[in-house]
């Protein structure tokens, strides 16, 4: 394990500029007391029972490992790790890129071109419970689902929120600082990664790219608790399906922002519409009568 290395920890009040330019630089960094140690204490007594009805994984997902899901219909404090402004702020920065969208007139007599800018949306939200005897995870990168060329533009932000303390004996997460830089073909080793330490309620926060995994928990009865919400852009698909894994009813009850982030919001230029219509409008029509006439708002361009 590499011990001359290791990722910033910066304060919870620290700007977006100064978060974002560690991430460009390592990887990753630490936030530390990001989550008030209340809210974390709620967030956690709301998916206990849910954790205590789940068994140990098989494989990469670890065999002294337990893991909850779907976190936005388990407990309203998922919305305070969501909408945390050293997360939300910087996944934005880094995610959301300029592109532009053109047509022209059958006869080619006028041509459009318009400068769009995507959304950004919630992929997954899981818990996961590490337990003593679990061994060190496979080091990987998270944003191989995406098929992402390295070195190149993020597709993924991903925060590992301390449900309990981080250390390196009771699985801290290990890293690989400035991974995110290297090629597809160089091969990660063990002793190249560090040990993620900090407080509960501190987050990792970190690009897809960065070469990590979970730690091995050595200790005798220490539970270590991580809680990932990520975000991709919005033209790409979610890693876990908000759509079905939070029921419309349960949508609707939260704020509109958070509605917007789990993909209830059109991606520019016309991505993801419901009958050619905003699929905020289609959630909103949910919560009306089944014969209730929304006001849509149409999605112009295409075919």
């Amino acid at each position: 394990m590499n011990t001359s290395a290791s990722l910033r920890t910066l304060s919870s009040s620290a700007s977006a500029d100064d978060v974002a330019e560690c991430i460009d630089r390592d990887g990753g960094v630490i936030v530390a007391n990001l989550i008030d140690e209340r809210v974390m204490d709620e967030f956690i007594a709301d998916l206990r029972p849910h954790f205590d009805r789940q068994t140990f994984g098989t494989g990469f997902n670890g065999v002294r490992t337990r893991r909850c899901n779907a976190l936005l219909q388990h407990s309203d404090r998922t919305v305070d790790l969501m909408l945390a402004p050293s997360f939300l702020n910087v996944a934005e920065r880094l995610l959301v890129h300029d592109g532009v969208w053109s047509g022209s007139m059958a006869d080619g007599s006028t041509v459009h071109k318009q400068r769009v800018r995507p959304t950004i949306q919630l992929s997954v939200t899981q818990a996961i419970e590490l337990w003593p005897g679990q061994k060190a995870q496979e080091i990987h990168r998270d944003d191989s689902m995406y098929y992402t060329r390295h070195p190149g533009r993020p597709t993924l932000v991903q925060a590992l929120f301390a449900g309990t303390r981080y250390t390196r004996d009771n699985g801290g997460t290990l890293v690989i600082p400035g991974s995110h830089h290297w090629d597809d073909e160089r091969i990660p080793k063990l002793q190249e990664t560090v040990a993620v330490e900090m407080p509960r309620g501190s987050a990792l926060i970190y690009v897809g790219g960065l070469y990590h995994a979970g730690g091995a928990n050595v200790t005798e009865d220490e539970r270590r608790i991580a809680v990932a919400v990520s975000y991709t852009l919005g033209y790409l698909r979610q890693e876990e399906n908000q759509y079905l894994s939070v029921t419309p009813e349960r949508a609707l009850q939260l704020p509109q922002r958070v509605r917007e982030l789990m993909g209830y919001r059109l991606c520019a230029p016309f991505c993801g519409w419901v009958d050619m219509r905003d699929p905020m409008d289609w959630l909103e029509a949910q919560g009306n009568n089944a014969n209730s006439s929304a006001s849509y708002r149409p999605v112009t361009g295409g075919v």
